[in-house]
């Protein structure tokens, strides 16, 4: 009998400290009716749980109002299924301003919504919704507000930051306020947030910076038409896995940054080691995008099984002179794209427009960068254009099945390869090199040419290869060569016997071209 009573009283404690170990936060005073404040409840539910070691702060079922709130380390907020979490649209309550940065530049600014600075092993997770009530901030936004008197906000941003690295873009803060991030941990190790709902963001919506170790997964946000709402933006972050998500946006669904300009090479902090994967993207303006702020770097990219429908572009790599800092070693692979308003693929050097300038530190960088077996629908196929100075290098395109308005155009850029792609255009080639060296086409197809249009349009390419071309009945010109600087171009095992001219070539290329 003793040894039965024993028994009970072992697991009694046990129970016991494993329930101390949730903190409701309705015990702490939060209304779950939404008809008051619940930020100081909640403030002492984490603090009672930061006292103990740590714990799960927890939200049952109900309807809760706060402003800002701050996580500490082996901190879990537990949002419940049919737990809402609304948040303030009082800008005051986000002050005192914290240390934070907005689109790739340090600042001090409004607190994010959720936020937590040098904290370790913290997490957003459960079924339920936090809705960030963005409609106000976005009224304020830089966008709505350039010919606007100031506000004690703004006259707040600016003492506080007088002296930052601003980015090279003249009258940056002066267009307005800067609104706060949803979801914005700085300098935190091991992140997880999983499972819940969010919409309304009033800017960027996940936004982990210079973080490591970074789970996001299972996650659904919800934007309107709206500036900015980024869905998951990590920034000069390490080890970051973003998995079995659903994004519909007002801006970017992924997009992988590391600082902007002065203030991004100063602090050459790069994003690295990411996984995207089994992800689904509706509105947005990019499915996945790596950019523009990219200055401290971006390397180790792997983007897999996603699909992307109803997207403005799909993949985007985007920069500017300016920038400096390199994007390398992507892969993207295995992406369905349907319902593009623009390109399926975008590699941009020269996403603002600027002058030819000498190499510098100033100068970004895009190479080793590879693209396999992705299906799209789609206005253009795929737009590269590269710097003069520093044209996109390395690129691979395997197994692609495109139908699109137009094909690829390429522009300033060496060792490009396609093997296995077929890019059906309603007008015009399927792909246009001009200022491209080092091109390698293997097997690529176009089933619906078109009359007097080339399915390849080379102009001042150098040390091209063509091989198993195979062109349909009905096409016109196969290949058509211009500019004076093409050269070394050669074709060899190909049946070009159904086009009605297999080479067109300018007066001004003067080499013979190499037919095998």
């Amino acid at each position: 009998m003793k040894y039965v009573l024993s028994l009970l009283l072992v697991g009694l404690l046990a129970t016991t400290s494993q329930a101390q170990q949730y903190f409701n936060v309705t015990i702490y005073g939060a209304k779950k009716d939404s008809s008051a404040l619940a930020t100081q409840a909640i403030k002492k539910a984490i603090d009672a749980a930061s006292k103990q070691g740590g714990g799960t702060v927890y939200f049952p079922p109900g309807k809760y109002k706060t402003g800002p709130v701050h996580l500490k380390s082996n901190i879990t907020i537990l949002i419940d299924a049919g737990a809402e979490i609304h948040f303030t649209d009082n800008f005051d309550a986000y002050l005192p301003m914290v240390e934070s940065r907005w689109e790739g530049t340090d600042v001090t600014n409004f607190s994010p919504l959720f936020y937590a600075n040098k904290a370790e092993n913290i997490a957003i997770k459960g079924r339920g919704l936090i809705d960030g009530h963005g409609k106000k901030w976005w009224a304020y936004s830089e966008v709505h507000v350039k010919k606007s008197p100031g506000s004690k906000w703004q006259d707040e941003f600016h003492r506080l930051n007088k002296d930052i690295l601003r980015p090279d873009l003249p009258g940056w803060v002066e267009r307005g306020f800067l609104r706060p991030p949803f979801i914005q941990f700085m300098h935190c190790k091991n992140v997880l947030i999983e499972g819940i709902t969010i919409r309304n963001s009033p800017f960027w919506t996940v936004n982990p910076e210079f973080c490591e170790n970074v789970t996001v997964t299972g996650v659904t946000i919800n934007n309107p038409p709206s500036p900015n709402t980024d869905g998951i933006n990590p920034e000069s972050c390490r080890y970051v896995h973003i998995s079995n998500c659903h994004i519909s946006v007002g801006d970017d669904c992924i997009t992988i940054k590391s600082g902007k300009d002065r203030a991004g090479r100063k602090m050459n902090v790069p994003a690295e080691n990411h996984t995207i994967t089994n992800c689904t993207m509706l509105s947005g303006h990019g499915g996945v995008v790596i950019g523009s702020e990219m200055s401290g770097g971006v390397k180790k990219i792997a983007i897999s099984n996603c699909v992307f429908d109803g997207t403005d572009r799909g993949i985007r790599i985007k920069t500017a002179r300016g920038r400096g800092g390199v994007v390398e070693d992507i892969r993207v692979d295995n992406i369905i794209m349907k319902n593009i308003r623009d390109q399926a693929i975008v590699l941009d050097m020269q996403y603002a427009k600027t002058n030819p300038e000498p190499v510098s530190e100033r100068t970004p960088a895009f190479r080793n960068i590879h693209f396999s077996n992705i299906t799209a629908e789609v206005n253009q196929a795929g737009y590269l254009n590269g710097l003069e100075e520093m044209p996109i290098e390395n690129v691979t395109f395997t197994d692609l099945q495109i139908r699109a308005k137009t094909g690829f155009v390429i522009k300033s850029a060496r060792d490009i390869a396609f093997h296995q792609v077929k890019v059906n255009t309603e007008t015009g080639s399927s792909i246009h090199a001009e200022n491209v060296q080092l091109l390698e086409i293997n097997a690529v197809k176009n089933s619906t040419p078109k009359a007097g249009k080339p399915i390849l349009d080379f102009v001042n390419v150098q040390d091209a290869f063509i091989t198993q071309a195979f062109p349909v009945a009905g096409t016109d010109i196969y290949l058509k060569i211009s500019g004076a600087k093409s050269q070394n171009i050669t074709l060899e095992s190909n049946q070009l016997k159904a086009a009605k001219t297999p080479v067109l070539k300018a007066d001004e290329v003067k080499e013979e071209i190499v037919l095998k």
